[in-house]
């Protein structure tokens, strides 16, 4: 013969009646028992004016929308027919959306997975320019520049052999558009030299400008307009 199970003592009864822990029949009948026994009563209100301070310590949060069609569900009113229809048709939508939702995320995936990378171009070079210094008779240069738009640099190589004339210089300048001659500096006999452009002066070293070699006294020309002494050796600024 079994054992009866062991029944909650009136203050244990009491504190799962204010917690909320019994089930529909027994809370039913807690309540009864509450009109007709004040001591269970008292019981009852003690442990929810113990547990009540803990309601202001928990913040606030709305119920899921589902919540209220469920307490619909348990009102004897209700047909839990109908109810149960309507939770099967929500849960029916539910999972098609999701279908169709991951469906859709299937097919996005595959389009990005199957479309070409999209390149990015790298912006084109600006061309290079030259120029080969030519003196008068114009058969041999005897200055050769290239200029590089991009780092604004223009390197210039001198073919006089050195010192062919030891009591001069030769100092290069630059013409553009407007005829007026910007010095850059000197260049030594059978030397390389890089001239990075000033920022003011880069915009004038275009295609059609031209780049003159002066022979000057030591210390280059004096003369803030131009070239003091000849002019040796010029030629005209061309893409290459």
């Amino acid at each position: 013969m079994s054992e009866a199970p062991e029944l909650p003592s009136d203050e244990a009864l009491a504190a799962e009646h204010a917690i909320g822990l019994l089930s529909a029949a027994e809370r039913a009948q807690a309540e009864r028992r509450m009109a007709v026994d004040p001591g269970f009563a008292a019981h009852v209100e003690a442990w929810e004016a113990r547990l009540a301070p803990l309601l202001d310590e928990i913040d606030p949060v709305a119920p899921p929308a589902s919540v209220w069609p469920r307490i619909e569900a348990r009102l004897p009113a209700n047909d839990d027919t109908v109810m149960l229809k309507k939770r099967v048709s929500f849960w029916r939508g539910a999972a098609a959306g999701s279908l169709g939702l991951a469906a859709a995320s299937v097919a996005v995936a595959v389009m990005l997975a199957t479309r070409p990378p999209t390149l990015i171009a790298p912006p084109e070079p600006a061309p290079l320019l030259n120029a080969s210094l030519k003196g008068d008779a114009g058969i041999t240069p005897l200055f050769v520049a290239a200029y590089d738009p991009d780092r604004k640099a223009l390197i210039i190589t001198s073919l006089v052999p050195p010192g062919a004339d030891p009591v001069h210089v030769h100092q290069l300048w630059l013409i553009p558009a407007d005829g007026k001659p910007r010095s850059l500096g000197m260049v030594e006999p059978g030397r390389s030299r890089a001239m990075p452009m000033p920022g003011d002066m880069a915009p004038m070293i275009a295609e059609g400008a031209t780049l003159a070699v002066s022979v000057e006294a030591p210390g280059g020309s004096t003369n803030p307009d131009g070239p003091t002494g000849p002019i040796a050796a010029k030629g005209a600024l061309a893409k290459i």
